[in-house]
């Protein structure tokens, strides 16, 4: 290890990396879920039109995740997560600053951007440090920060929507302010610049194109799930009669979920070996979607809701620390090459979601299409290779 990374501590990096994910991910992306309603009540924005600006903020993720692909540069890579910080917070504040529907779809594919850093630059920069460090190569701890984020996005705008309950835009500003508390850990802790990786020819040690192309398959059925309740969790509590009210509070539960459910699953691959552990993710998060879908009861949506933060987490954790270690070299650029199926569901989903739900008043038919992608997604996941 340089000397600069040994001035570090490894709780500090972990801390620094979760707060990083609140701010890339709980504000830059995940904002938007708990504030929709309001969003929606007070400016006139249509399901469909949702839809578009969650499958923009998608595409954001997507693009971000094609340049982590293609950057090999240690210090572009650092740089671009470092502004990534920035721009989360920035772009949150921004967004509470006109009703300007144009200005939301650039903004929300900033938050995408957004994510892309945190998820891929941010856990291939933790990754790295760690297993320099001589640490056990698994990112359990680092993506707490999802759950916390959601945690954090979901209470703040229960709060602030009930401070101003007849206006849109200071709960917006507000989670700004919220975001800059988390700035300044993720920013002085970041890991230093990575050394080069050595330039050495391949030796064929990394996965297969058979392995990788069964397993971006079965990721982009997870990337489906996963942006399907991530967008319109609140939205369908929020429509039944019965919940209503109770949205924001349902969302905080899906991030409190994923908190413990990071470093759960890594001990459930440890004992069922990561394949195994995946399949069993990708089962209990195929009933989670179809809870809600079957019953408009409270009943429903709690189990809907533990059941996605307990399990979405736990996929993408168990996919990129896999991905990463196949790729010791490199793992940023590997995990970001996966993650383009991952990022090319969300681009779909949600736009078609939004299209189903505002032809039928309701998100019964996208749930059960959401069921059947992530089946198939575990069809392909037991064919997966070993190698």
């Amino acid at each position: 290890m340089t000397a600069e990374e040994r001035h570090l501590q490894p709780w500090q990096v972990i801390v620094g990396g979760i707060c990083a994910l609140v701010l890339t991910l709980g504000l830059a992306r995940f904002a938007f879920t708990p504030l929709l309603p309001s969003l929606q009540a007070h400016t006139g924005l249509g399901d469909a039109a949702a839809g578009v600006l969650a499958a923009v903020n998608y595409a954001g993720y997507m693009s971000g995740a094609l340049l982590a692909a293609w950057i090999d540069s240690p210090q572009w890579r650092h740089r671009l997560y470092g502004w990534g910080l920035w721009v989360a917070v920035l772009g949150t504040a921004a967004t509470g600053l006109a009703a300007w529907y144009p200005g939301w779809l650039l903004l929300r594919y900033l938050g995408g951007l957004c994510g892309a850093a945190g998820m891929l630059l941010g856990s291939g920069l933790v990754l790295g440090w760690l297993m320099r460090a001589g640490r056990r190569p698994e990112l359990g701890l680092y993506f707490i920060g999802i759950g916390l984020g959601i945690v954090v996005s979901a209470l703040s705008a229960w709060g602030f929507t009930r401070l101003w309950p007849d206006d849109w835009r200071p709960p917006w500003l507000m989670l700004a302010v919220v975001g800059a508390v988390f700035l300044v850990p993720a920013w002085r802790w970041r890991p230093p610049v990575p050394p080069a990786p050595a330039s050495v020819a391949d030796d064929g040690s990394g996965p297969s194109r058979r392995w990788l192309m069964t397993m971006a398959g079965s990721y982009f059925a997870a990337g489906w799930g996963f942006v399907i309740s991530a967008t319109f969790t609140v939205a369908i509590v929020e429509r039944e009669p019965a919940l209503a009210g109770q949205g924001a509070f349902i969302w905080a539960l899906v991030g409190i979920a994923a908190m413990p459910a990071v470093a759960l699953w890594d001990r459930v691959a440890r004992r069922l070996g990561e394949q195994r552990a995946l399949l069993l993710a990708f089962g209990l998060q195929t009933l989670a979607v179809i809870a809600p879908a079957l019953s408009g009861s409270l009943g429903a949506a709690l189990l809907g809701a533990l059941g996605y933060g307990a399990t979405f987490i736990g996929i993408v954790s168990l996919t990129l620390a896999l991905a990463g270690r196949r790729a010791p070299r490199n793992p940023g650029k590997a995990m970001a090459r996966l993650t383009l199926s991952y990022g090319a569901a969300q681009v779909v989903a949600p736009a078609l979601a939004g299209a189903m739900a505002q032809a039928s008043g309701r998100f019964t038919g996208a749930l059960w299409l959401t069921a059947a992608v992530m089946a198939a997604g575990m069809a392909l996941l037991a064919t997966l290779p070993a190698e």
